[in-house]
């Protein structure tokens, strides 16, 4: 029954072991790209953490056929150019922003982050962009962030309405991503971000960063008190130092 499908993804997937159990990282897949007025050829993962151990690619094609996995959320990847062996490459550690990234909203900056860094990656010529799925609204998923709206609408910051909703301000992780980003590349990285957390997390899983890119933009009358926020009060920075250590 399985004989065409593991005749084709042998050796397209990867166990990589985590704190938790598995994750499977599938790829890569050709992935043409609009990108502004051109395009551009990504090379695209996708991962599925697990708490069980496949022992190989028919154990994992029968699990998937039992579980419902278009109710659960998976991350992925978009590679640029020779990711693994590039003296340089920039990532960016993107968390999905169902209004901003798909919608387009205004309330944030999340759209133009995500297309301003693939673009950045591609200008570049080697890095990736990690797309975390369960990181919308920093962690709190997306039902919790549109309660976390109607708050922000009557008066408290983002970082307030998530407060007052039960949650911590930031409750992302990292760890699956780093280990992903070690499985396909060893050398340092330079990362694309204005948050010294995200820095922090990969320096201690023992990912080197060469350097933190700022990405600032984009701002609005709709999302001022958003960007401000997060300089102000979620420890954001609006000018990056090239040392990691500073």
């Amino acid at each position: 029954m399985y004989n065409e499908a593991l005749s084709i993804l042998d050796h397209k997937i990867k166990a990589i072991e985590s704190d938790t159990g598995m994750i499977y990282l599938v790829g890569p897949i050709r992935l043409p790209v609009h990108l502004g007025e051109g395009e551009a050829i990504f090379q695209w993962y996708c991962w599925l953490s697990c708490e069980e151990k496949l022992e190989d690619e028919e154990q994992i094609i029968k699990k998937l056929s039992s579980v419902n996995l278009a109710e659960m959320q998976q991350s992925s990847v978009l590679v640029y150019g020779d990711f693994e062996e590039a003296d340089e490459a920039w990532i960016r550690m993107h968390s999905i922003c169902h209004t901003g990234d798909i919608f387009g909203s205004m309330r944030c900056d999340c759209g133009f982050q995500l297309h301003e860094s693939m673009r950045r990656i591609v200008q570049k010529g080697a890095g990736a962009l990690f797309y975390l799925a369960n990181h919308e609204g920093r962690g709190i998923g997306l039902f919790s962030k549109a309660m976390a709206y109607l708050l922000q609408e009557k008066g408290y910051d983002t970082v307030d309405a998530n407060l007052k909703l039960g949650f911590a301000d930031d409750v992302r992780n990292y760890g699956d991503a780093i280990k992903v980003l070690k499985a396909l590349r060893s050398k340092p990285v330079s990362l694309i971000t204005n948050n010294p957390r995200k820095r922090d997390a990969m320096q201690e899983a023992g990912m080197a960063v060469t350097e933190l890119i700022p990405l600032w933009g984009d701002r609005s009358e709709y999302n001022e008190r958003y960007l401000d926020t997060k300089v102000n009060r979620s420890g954001h920075l609006t000018t990056v130092s090239a040392c990691p250590n500073d």
